[in-house]
């Protein structure tokens, strides 16, 4: 991109940090007019959203609205309820020395925000963390992935109609557009992606002094052991690894069985993927597809890393790659080491929890950690001696379909949180004020300071 291309992005950055500077986005009342227009948006757009969708990743409409759309939904009717209550400042009184006087403090909107999204997800995870930055009072500039092109041409057309264009701005194009952005001044990031791409956006970020949120992937480990029921444990599985094609951050992305229940466990997922998906999941409504060439080159790669239990049939004139099963896979494979994002799941059994601890806390800390069991000591073994950035009991995924529940990595696989609350304190920042009178003026505090001075503070400040 060159310097001409580079200005071309600089009016409408400069038109949202001119709002801002105005106090235009500080009111309530206009914070909860913006999250109605959205939620407004997302329901005369729905049709167009599903159909984009579809096009994009192959997804049926009650998955697309169940994962993108509802959620949105319900995020924006939680911020919109609790959003009032949240801007109220904490009064303080805050001690003797600074009496007489009191104080507060109030959580203040950081200001010009630029989100990075993925194709994944591409209206879910655009519009999420735009929300939360929107309901804290700050402006925002959105790149779009260019992976996902129909979603969003569909999400730009959506804001421009639905927001102010000094509120919100939307920018489509490849990896150079992205690139650009970045050499702006920002007031926040926020970066949902893979890891490498994250540490480019931190070093960037870093060199700025930018504060920042990345939410990345990494291998997410899902643990079978102790007492179980094998069927259920199967669907859950089944339907969270292959929800989106396997394209989910928070998928599980390999599953560590108890030895005595490893034939039995993939007998039970081969059942799930049948009763979900049907003996040809080409001809499934609900089963999507790669998002490109590229991606599903990498995928099919790793079909020869293992022994294929299940599965395997792929086209790639359709981006079709089956529900697959991987066994017999060797600890140092790329399979096992990178993360899958896509319809395969190894399946390797261990023989007693101090193996299974060792083969966990030998990898990166991951996004998610599933563990079903009904034997709460092994549970809570598992979850006390393994670091994630969270994780589910007897399910999986699901800890991210809630509000209430902070969301992000830890160590590689991400920095800072969100959803509900933790959008609000993670786009806003603390700030404390004291406010005294002019009287009185205690001379105390001013030198000279006398025998009788300094005893008299060292006796205020204990």
């Amino acid at each position: 991109m060159d310097v001409r291309e580079e200005l071309l992005l600089l009016e409408p950055i400069e038109r949202l940090r001119s709002a801002f500077e105005a106090g235009h986005t500080r009111p309530l009342r206009e914070r909860l007019r913006l999250l109605r227009s959205l939620e407004w948006a997302l329901e005369a757009y729905e049709p167009l959203i599903l159909e984009a969708l579809r096009e994009d990743l192959g997804k049926g409409a009650t998955e697309a609205y169940a994962t993108e759309i509802g959620l949105l939904r319900q995020e924006i009717a939680y911020l919109r309820r609790r959003l009032p209550f949240w801007m109220l400042p904490r009064w303080k009184w805050g001690g003797r020395i600074q009496q007489p006087g009191w104080g507060w403090v109030r959580r203040e909107p950081y200001g010009l925000v630029l989100v990075l999204a993925p194709w994944n997800f591409p209206v879910l995870l655009s519009l999420l963390p735009l929300v939360g930055a929107l309901a804290a009072g700050n402006v925002v500039a959105l790149k779009a992935s260019e992976q996902a092109p129909r979603s969003a041409a569909v999400l730009r057309r959506m804001l421009e109609s639905a927001l102010p264009p000094d509120r919100v701005a939307v920018f489509e194009g490849g990896p150079e557009v992205g690139r650009a952005l970045l050499k702006f001044r920002w007031d926040y990031i926020f970066f949902t992606g893979g890891t490498r791409i994250g540490r480019l956006v931190y070093e960037t970020a870093a060199r700025q002094l930018t504060p920042c949120t990345l939410e990345l992937g990494g291998k997410s480990p899902c643990v079978v052991g102790g007492e179980v029921d094998l069927a259920v444990t199967a669907r859950r599985i089944v339907w969270g690894k292959f929800l989106n094609a396997g394209q989910v951050c928070l998928a599980p992305d390999y599953v560590l069985v108890e030895q005595r229940l490893y034939r039995d466990l993939l007998e039970a997922l081969v059942s799930a993927i049948r009763d979900l998906y049907g003996e040809d999941p080409r001809r499934h409504p609900d089963y999507g597809r790669i998002v490109s060439e590229a991606h599903f080159d990498r995928l099919v790669g790793y079909l020869g890393q293992g022994r294929i239990y299940y599965g395997g049939r792929h086209d790639r004139a359709e981006r079709y790659l089956e529900p697959t099963i991987l066994v017999d896979v060797p600890d140092e494979a790329p399979v096992m080491e990178e993360e899958i994002f896509g319809p395969i799941l190894p399946v390797r059994p261990f023989a007693h929890l101090e193996e299974l601890l060792s083969l966990l806390r030998a990898r990166p800390d991951p996004l998610a950690l599933y563990v079903f069991s009904r034997n709460s000591d092994f549970v809570r073994r598992v979850f006390d001696r393994v670091r994630s950035g969270g994780g589910c009991v007897n399910d999986v995924v699901l800890h991210l379909a809630s509000p209430r529940f902070p969301f992000g990595g830890v160590g590689s696989s991400g920095l800072g949180r969100y959803r509900g609350r933790a959008s609000w304190e993670t786009f806003t920042y603390p700030r404390s004020v004291l406010w005294k009178p002019f009287w009185p003026d205690l001379s105390v505090r001013y030198p000279p300071y006398s025998r009788l001075k300094s005893a008299l503070l060292r006796r205020v400040l204990g």
